[in-house]
């Protein structure tokens, strides 16, 4: 479900919402192997089916930077600001790694608006967003988002 702001000003006073959950997303060899593809992180534990089933997870693993990247995906589904001239991604204030992401999983995100101020001509938010996976009792990756959104001129 995604939430949706008319403007950046509109998201002053909303630290606190919940946001998401967004759709379930299956993590499947192929999208493991491209990522390592692109990163050049060819570790076994990712992309060696054959040894990584005698290995401490039983399977691949997603690689913990192309789980941090989903947030890049889940964020857009959940929050939807409207009418400003451009938004930033300035970073990441915290960023943890709580649990391995098995092929085959499924993960979706859930978020929460920690803080919103006006910054710099602009409307800057904090939002966190958790990527979950199906069935397990912890998380994946809990990541604190920063946008930045400047007004229309």
């Amino acid at each position: 479900m995604v939430a949706i702001f008319e403007s950046p000003r509109v998201l002053l006073g909303t630290e606190g919402m919940k946001l998401g959950p967004t759709d379930w997303l299956t993590i499947d060899q192929k999208r493991i192997d491209g990522f390592a593809e692109v990163t050049g992180d060819k570790q076994w534990i990712h992309v060696d089916s054959e040894r990584a089933r005698t290995g401490p997870f039983g399977t691949t693993i997603a690689h913990g930077y192309l789980t941090l990247s989903l947030v890049n995906l889940f964020l857009p589904e959940m929050v939807e600001v409207r009418n400003f001239s451009s938004g930033v991604n300035i970073g990441l204030d915290r960023v943890r790694f709580l649990a391995p992401v098995p092929c085959g999983a499924r993960l979706r995100g859930v978020g929460e608006i920690l803080t919103v101020e006006e910054m710099k001509g602009a409307i800057q938010s904090i939002v966190r967003v958790t990527v979950e996976i199906e069935g397990a009792q912890k998380p994946a990756c809990i990541a604190d988002t920063i946008s930045r959104y400047f007004s229309e001129p």
